[in-house]
């Protein structure tokens, strides 16, 4: 046991370090001077009156918690340190486990803070709108899409981020032809980016009454929710918006009311729909956003300086364009395309375990 914490101390003295290097990379006194500035402005006495007052509110929250996590951090560090350090000098063994349980969330929370700091994108701090489409191959795709939907949906619980169903399209006999969800919580999108792009599954089918196996695709696209401030604009000639019966397996999410909206946006062709709201006018404002986010996540792709610019996204859901595969059968992995990254325990996967492939995807591109 005495050897356990001798390892322990070893460990927190290279992350002491680590952690050092953390504050310098999180430009930690950078992160200070602007909060107090930023603070300054909100006492300012035409402060309410201003477009901006909400962005800075939204800025000045998002800095005090970076920096409180920090904080948190190296203090917990710095108490597990005198901690071990005690134990040994007094041979007192019963600390350990509390010890190696500390050290463990010492260097999970060290890496978590070290995976934000590439969330450097405009957007990366906003909620993320996440839709779901299956690929050709009826219901085992649209199952596939609805087993996603779980997976994303679990993610997003694990992390305590609050996940609000938006949209709803039942399959013809299981799962979903498609469905739309908002994560709400900072680096949501930041998180999620890495997920937008075809996903391919092999399986038995349960579907298949001779148990053959089976390949299907589906779509994520990930984008992120924008302020009311952006600067996408939409004329109401290009707006196709109906009304219709809200529909689907939501259970309560779902009010069996005439108050769905779907929007299609005429120049490109995108279709974005809201159900979940308690009125129509919630709904139409759900949508709006939601169709502002679709062009956003595709301007930025493209590049594109004006919306009438904009092409809908024409990829296909099939093989060749897959970003990972999920393999049930004949062994059990889920694999990365892109990042060579891989975990051979799916069901954990399915349960939302995928924040390896996410930090994998984010390390990838900050090297590049």
């Amino acid at each position: 046991m005495i050897i356990q914490l001798d390892e322990a101390k070893r460990t927190l003295l290279q992350k002491a370090e680590d952690i050092e290097e953390l504050k310098a990379a999180l430009k930690l006194d950078e992160l200070k001077a602007e909060t107090a500035e930023l603070e300054k402005k909100t006492l300012e006495p035409d402060f309410w009156g201003k477009d901006d007052s909400g962005a800075i509110l939204k800025r000045v929250k998002y800095l005090k918690d970076r920096v409180a996590a920090y904080e948190a951090l190296a203090s917990k560090l710095e108490d597990t340190l005198i901690l071990t350090e005690m134990a040994i000098d007094e041979e007192d063994e019963s600390v350990t486990e509390e010890v190696l349980t500390a050290v463990a969330e010492i260097e999970e929370e060290e890496e978590k803070q070290r995976i934000e700091i590439l969330l450097s994108g405009e957007y990366d701090s906003n909620n993320a709108i996440v839709t779901f489409h299956p690929g050709a191959g009826g219901t085992e795709a649209q199952d596939w899409a609805l087993m996603l939907y779980r997976m994303y949906t679990r993610w997003g619980e694990r992390h305590n981020y609050n996940v609000k169903l938006l949209d709803w399209l039942d399959g013809e006999e299981a799962g979903i032809k498609s469905a739309t969800i908002r994560i709400e919580g900072v680096n949501a999108y930041g998180y999620l980016k890495s997920e937008n792009g075809v996903h391919r599954l092999v399986r038995v089918s349960p579907f298949d009454s001779s148990g053959r196996r089976h390949t299907s695709f589906a779509s994520v696209e990930v984008m992120p929710e924008l302020d009311d401030d952006n600067n996408i604009e939409l004329r109401p000639e290009d707006l196709d918006i109906t009304a219709h019966r809200s529909s689907g397996a939501g259970g309560q999410h779902i009010n069996k009311t005439d108050s769905a909206i779907r929007i299609t946006h005429i120049p490109t062709g995108i279709v974005v729909g809201c159900q979940t709201e308690r009125s129509q006018l919630q709904n139409k404002e759900t949508a709006l956003k939601m169709l502002k986010a679709k062009l956003l996540e595709i301007k930025i792709r493209e590049n594109l300086e004006k919306i009438e610019d904009i092409k809908g996204t024409k990829y296909n859901i099939e093989w060749g364009s897959q970003i990972r595969s999920y393999v049930f059968m004949p062994y059990t992995l889920a694999k990365d395309n892109r990042t060579g990254y891989e975990d051979g325990n799916i069901q954990s996967v399915m349960d939302g375990e995928i924040d390896g492939f996410i930090n994998a995807y984010l390390k990838m591109n900050a090297k590049s």
